[in-house]
């Protein structure tokens, strides 16, 4: 066989190798679809760290420049910087704008260093008293009230609308727009928030879903999204884990939020890889990206958990992770925190898994925004 028909052969390889390998958004930025691209690529090898709300605070701190509890251990940032768009209502339009203007910032800056950000959304209930968690004779099931044809859908869109104005104002110093990682309605299976499973019926949560992404890339036409869908812990098989699953067209990575299964409520490594593998499983069948997209230990007792229970659990099968985030550390509680700062007890051991290869960490990260434009060259 001739060299011109082998690269033939190996070019129509790769090419079917990267079926799905687009965002849903037709009309992505570039950046956006190269972030989704390497996201991919560094999976096959590498998973990413992140922390949430890293740069914001941390253990004993708040709001000070260029600062990670993470860095402090490390000397690198996460490579993926968790936020919340919590504030982007319910609040006063003075608080709403100073939440907007501050994320924004945060945004533009981990863009600028070359780090990613992922966006979870605690949002507080449109319609009813409670805040984003269900509460009991307070809390109103929202959901049904704010899909298309309910009392509450044009107060839904305004708060989209928002939400687009924002997306459209995070230009880096590049002046492109900085890609976010969207993850709305995470934990849905879940009884706790609003918009919980016992709160909202399968067919309007997936309303729900559709219209969001429908409304924010197609009118809004915010185009530096990456959709996320992750449910808890609580799925056995790929038919739970799809349940509320709103489908191809409208989900660009899945994942999942596990912490019970990682410490919290009981040592099940096996059984946390096992629901990654389910989920990995399914994102390499469709074309999506996979992700751990929340775990964590709070207060980190356990002075091997970063190697012998985080990493096996990622490593026990071969999954494509893009990365794994582990939630907030508080800058007032002395035990809710879940990254080491210096001096906690598992500082010696976060530093072996820093060390590993399998990790990445921001300073690992290189033009993540760029497309590769050669097979095997990252």
């Amino acid at each position: 066989m001739g060299k011109i028909s082998t690269y033939l052969i190996c070019c129509a390889l790769f090419l079917v190798g990267c079926v799905g390998s687009k965002p849903i958004d037709r009309k992505a930025t570039a950046e956006t679809k190269a972030l989704y691209q390497n996201l991919g690529n560094l999976a096959k090898k590498h998973t990413l760290f992140g922390h949430q709300h890293a740069t914001e605070y941390g253990h004993g701190w708040s709001g000070d420049k260029d600062r990670s509890d993470v860095k402090s251990v490390t000397g690198s940032h996460p490579a993926v910087i968790g936020v919340d768009f919590s504030g982007f209502s319910g609040r006063s339009p003075e608080a709403i704008k100073s939440a907007k203007e501050a994320l924004r910032q945060n945004v533009v800056d981990t863009y600028n260093r070359g780090g990613v950000t992922t966006a979870a959304w605690h949002f507080s209930n449109p319609i009813s008293k409670g805040g984003f968690y269900w509460v009991d004779s307070l809390s109103l099931p929202a959901v049904k009230y704010i899909i298309p044809g309910g009392q509450a859908h044009e107060q839904y869109k305004e708060i989209l609308r928002g939400i687009g104005e924002w997306a459209h104002s995070v230009k880096g110093a590049d002046g492109k727009l900085a890609p976010v990682i969207f993850r709305p309605f995470h934990e849905f299976d879940g009884e706790w928030f609003w918009w919980g499973k016992p709160h909202a019926s399968r067919e309007d949560f997936i309303s729900l879903w559709r219209f969001t992404v429908s409304y924010l890339r197609d009118s809004l036409n915010v185009h530096n999204f990456i959709y996320a869908f992750s449910p808890d812990n609580r799925f056995h098989s790929e038919a739970q884990f799809l349940e509320r699953y709103p489908g191809d067209e409208w989900v660009d990575m899945v994942g999942m939020d596990n912490y019970g299964d990682m410490g919290r409520d009981r040592y099940a490594v096996d059984t946390a890889a096992y629901k990654l593998k389910i989920l990995a499983d399914y994102a390499k069948k469709a074309g999506k990206l996979a992700a751990f997209t929340e775990t964590g230990l709070e207060s980190i007792p356990d002075t091997t958990w970063w190697t012998n229970t985080l990493l096996p659990a990622m490593r026990k099968y071969p999954l494509e992770l893009s990365y794994v985030l582990v939630w907030r550390n508080d800058t007032r509680s002395p035990t809710h925190y879940y990254a080491p700062f210096p001096g906690q007890v598992s500082v010696p051991n976060f530093l072996k898994f820093y060390q590993d290869p399998y990790t990445l960490f921001e300073k690992d990260l290189k033009n993540i925004y760029k497309r590769r434009k050669f097979l095997g060259v990252f």
